[in-house]
């Protein structure tokens, strides 16, 4: 059944226009007409986040994931709810988030850097420079970075 697309589009579009706690509002009421909705629940988490209500966030990021989502939308989801973990000091659990985000979308750069954000509140200092340094040597294209891709990859194995 998908009589929630169309509602689920025009509330998100709301947000668009700033309206964020009444598209919270409307997200909780559409989620209480479809429970169990996947993109319903990746919604109200990304609105929570945008809110600043990281701890209402989690348990909407744990069952969107655990629903099943598309991939475009799965991917930002891993991503918010390693996020949200991390800024909640649940560090052990962000790391195995965004590792598995990582593993499941290899191209997606954006969960090494928060992954490195997270090594580095775990105390794992050398493991986030040296992800953040390959981040840095495999995607800038500033030609003084290009120039010592070689020698950042080296330093970064180094550390």
């Amino acid at each position: 059944m998908t009589d929630w697309k169309e509602p689920l589009a025009a509330i998100t579009g709301a947000r668009h226009g700033g309206q964020v706690v009444q598209v919270l509002k409307q997200l909780k009421e559409l989620d209480a007409k479809f429970p169990n909705v996947a993109e319903i629940n990746y919604q109200l988490a990304w609105t929570c986040d945008v809110l600043g209500r990281g701890t209402e966030a989690l348990p909407y990021y744990e069952k969107a994931v655990a629903l099943g989502l598309p991939a475009n939308e799965l991917a930002g989801a891993l991503l918010g709810l390693g996020s949200t973990l991390r800024n909640l000091g649940q560090f052990e659990r962000s790391a195995e988030v965004l590792r598995s985000g990582q593993a499941q979308f290899p191209d997606n750069r954006e969960f090494d850097v928060f992954l490195a954000l997270t090594l580095h509140d775990l105390g794992r200092h050398a493991e986030s420079t040296k992800l953040l340094l390959t981040v840095i040597a495999d995607t800038s294209e500033d030609p003084g970075l290009t120039a010592y891709q070689r020698a950042i990859r080296f330093y970064a194995g180094k550390l």
